[in-house]
């Protein structure tokens, strides 16, 4: 028996390699313009790469997770191309190579100011979790991943006009969230 766009998934969830094979050749395009959009800005074809196979084996180890029609497979592999990608460009900027060049200019940071950065750090994704869920997003694109407020807003399907409210919105969200938690500073 073959997989076709009836059973597919069903053939996924018994771990049938046909399936599997049907999923590359179908959504490879869809999954590999997910990670070139977030991990474009490394400039490193290997990771890109790396990622793509990560997300294949992701559905394959996670099919039988999967409840829905191919509709909700399409949702449910882009979910998972995306947090996948994401995941690979943390990783990838945890890496960076300092050159002598870059390590002779900043002496002057210390190891408790490098410390105190990720505590600020993690304090920052913290208070980003009590966002709304599209306020989340666009904060870790924007934030994190240095997207332009026109191509988050593309990809979210949002005015620009509506990213520049949430980003104005969220920010005085989190400085409210941060004084009532006392973590002090402010998030701007």
């Amino acid at each position: 028996m073959k997989s076709t766009d009836k059973n597919f998934i069903e053939r996924l969830q018994q771990q049938e390699e046909d399936a599997l094979e049907f999923i590359v050749d179908n959504y490879l395009p869809l999954i590999k313009g997910i990670a070139y959009k977030i991990l474009s800005p490394l400039k490193n074809e290997g990771i890109i790469e790396e990622c793509i196979n990560d997300i294949f084996l992701s559905i394959w180890n996670n099919s039988k997770k999967f409840h829905g029609d191919s509709t909700d497979f399409r949702k449910w592999i882009c979910a998972i191309a995306k947090f996948k990608s994401i995941d690979s460009y943390r990783k990838a900027t945890k890496k960076v190579e300092f050159t002598s060049s870059y390590t002779d200019v900043n002496l002057e940071k210390s190891a408790e100011d490098e410390l105190i950065m990720m505590e600020d750090r993690t304090e920052l994704l913290q208070l980003i979790d009590l966002l709304e869920p599209v306020d989340r997003d666009i904060f870790i694109l924007k934030f994190f991943l240095g997207f332009k407020n026109e191509d988050i807003s593309i990809k979210l399907g949002l005015t620009k006009a509506s990213i520049d409210n949430r980003i104005y919105r969220g920010k005085k969200k989190l400085n409210q969230k941060a004084t009532n938690l006392k973590l002090g500073g402010s998030v701007v």
